[in-house]
């Protein structure tokens, strides 16, 4: 029997609501148009200004050797954080504007205010040498982990719908960081060029590109846990804590990399296989837990609807594990496109419902979480009847 025959009579089941359209008003889609409008515009002012002071310190012929090298690490670390992303894939849209906010909006408000510090520091200490140490120890981590993890509160506090805990945070911390990297990538690769050649450009690709290319996911990533744990816990104090504490962690983190980079030598080397090593398997037991216990959560929480009818326990099964996924995708995929559609919003929609159950739990959904649990009922119902249809 095929996993649709099991799954089939779902499609019936009495009392399912008859699809009902999902209405915006005109002055949210206002709202939606003057908001996209904005970050557009913003990100286009950035971009100009970035592409000048490139242009203007490194050239274009080496702005663009540096742009072309900056960009492999990334399909490291991007491919990374949408495996994570798997289970309830975040809007691509979203995640354009966090790696835009990192690449652009993030990496010029941090070498505006790490510029001004480093000036503050001549001043003080004389020295052209303490004013950078400084810098790199100080300033540099507080505003750039500030800058990069304010992008992932926004999306908490603004777009609750699209921010379902932990792994959310994750993502879109990851995503941010990436793209922080990337422009920051660009800058010292361009200028390791400009000042030692191929020899310089070399070694420099391979410490921040081949051997930390996570370097800046995994110091932004405790951020965004702080503020995944925010998002699903009924305690106001933790509601504030937790962002703090991983701010904080990321800040030090960052703090006794740059004090590594910039010392060099063996203390670099310490730090790289005593703690960066470590830190990054860690980080990768992390990312491999989490994706884990989403996929727990969501056979939990969904369970409550095959009780109900909403769902059969076959569908259950499916939808909490990531092989049930593709092994429903390859069923849906033999009655076409449309089908397979259907089957992939039916599973991400199921997911957000299981996550907007879970955060229903905790006390921590917004005001608008049963017209949402409805809605994702009906979109439930409708996709089942698609791809079910099909055949």
């Amino acid at each position: 029997m095929t996993w649709g025959q099991q799954a089939g009579y779902a499609a019936g089941v009495p009392g399912a609501p008859a699809p009902g359209p999902m209405r915006r008003s005109g002055r949210s889609t206002l709202r939606r148009w003057l908001l996209a409008g904005v970050i557009v515009i913003g990100f286009a002012l950035a971009a100009i200004v970035l592409a000048v002071y490139y242009g203007a310190t490194l050239g274009v012929v080496t702005s663009l050797l540096a742009i072309l090298l900056a960009a492999i690490p990334l399909g490291i670390v991007i491919p990374t954080f949408l495996w994570l992303d798997r289970f309830e894939a975040e809007p691509t849209r979203y995640l354009l504007v966090a790696f835009g906010w990192g690449a652009l909006v993030a990496a010029l408000v941090a070498g505006i205010f790490n510029t001004g510090a480093n000036i503050a520091f001549q001043a003080a200490t004389g020295g052209a040498e303490e004013a950078s140490l400084a810098t790199a120890v100080f300033s540099a981590p507080l505003v750039e982990e500030a800058v990069k993890g304010l992008l992932v509160l926004l999306v908490w506090r603004l777009r609750r719908r699209e921010f379902d805990g932990i792994i959310d945070g994750m993502v879109y911390a990851g995503i941010v960081a990436a793209g922080f990297a990337f422009t920051e990538n660009i800058q010292y690769l361009g200028m390791a060029y400009a000042d030692g050649g191929d020899a310089a450009l070399t070694g420099t690709f391979i410490a921040r590109c081949l051997f930390t290319p996570f370097a800046h996911p995994m110091f932004t990533v405790l951020t965004g846990i702080g503020i995944g744990i925010a998002a699903t816990t009924r305690s106001r104090t933790l509601r504030v804590l937790a962002p703090v504490a991983g701010y904080v962690l990321a800040a030090l983190l960052h703090a006794v990399w740059n004090l590594a980079a910039v010392t060099g030598g063996a203390g670099l080397l310490t730090v790289y296989v005593l703690v960066e090593v470590p830190i990054f398997i860690a980080f990768v037991g992390l990312v491999v837990w989490a994706r884990r216990r989403e996929g727990r959560l969501i056979g939990r929480y969904l369970s409550a609807y095959a009780d109900a009818g909403w769902l059969s326990p076959s569908e259950v099964q499916m939808l909490s594990t990531m092989s049930g996924r593709r092994n429903a995708r390859v069923w849906a995929r033999s009655a076409g496109r449309s089908s397979l559609a259907s089957m992939r919003s039916f599973q991400d929609s199921a997911s957000e419902l299981a996550l907007l159950r879970a955060r229903m739990h905790h006390s921590a959904a917004d005001d608008h979480a049963l017209q949402t649990e409805r809605e994702l009922l009906d979109a439930l119902t409708t996709r089942r009847r698609e791809f079910l249809g099909a055949y």
